[in-house]
């Protein structure tokens, strides 16, 4: 299989009700959109819903980082793209980049590490192989995509003071 490098499969609008004090999108909806965006990309690599109805297995997001570089307003259409970074047999290492679908501009980013689970033990177990070759097609197909900069940041607060 032939993937697109990123992937680019998934928008939806700024619903009015998403809009907070701030005048602005609220936080939990970014997880929303970077979690719809998710479901669309999982089915490409034999997971996801589908998957999960069939087999009883499925992933859990077991650590994420968002940053957030721009304002999202009610009706502003937005667009995800996904990259993936890496993955062993248990594990997918991935990165969505939400932007303004009208101007391109960025608005926020989501790193991902995700982990293969059996629900029925509750416990991380490999992926099928399907998945894994799937997998390798698409990180060959991303490979020549540059890391981007907010992976792997770190949150700090760098004072500008000597003591």
């Amino acid at each position: 299989m032939t993937f697109e490098a990123p992937i680019s499969r998934w928008q939806e609008p700024v619903l009015e009700e998403w809009v907070d004090y701030n005048g602005h999108m609220n936080v939990a909806y970014f997880v929303l959109i970077f979690n719809n965006a998710t479901d669309v990309f999982y089915p490409l690599i034999g997971l996801g819903q589908p998957y999960r109805a069939r087999t009883g297995f499925s992933t859990f997001a077991v650590e994420s980082h968002i940053t957030y570089t721009r304002e999202a307003n009610s009706g502003d259409m937005i667009q995800v793209t996904t990259q993936l970074l890496g993955f062993d047999d248990k594990r997918i290492h991935y990165f969505h980049i939400m932007s303004h679908a009208e101007n391109g501009c960025q608005i926020a980013t989501l790193e991902q590490l995700a982990l293969h689970a059996d629900l029925s033990k509750r416990k991380v177990v490999p992926m099928p192989k399907e998945s894994q070759t799937l997998l390798s097609q698409m990180q060959e197909a991303h490979s020549p995509l540059p890391t981007p900069p907010q992976v792997g940041s770190v949150i700090e607060v760098r004072s500008k003071c000597k003591t």
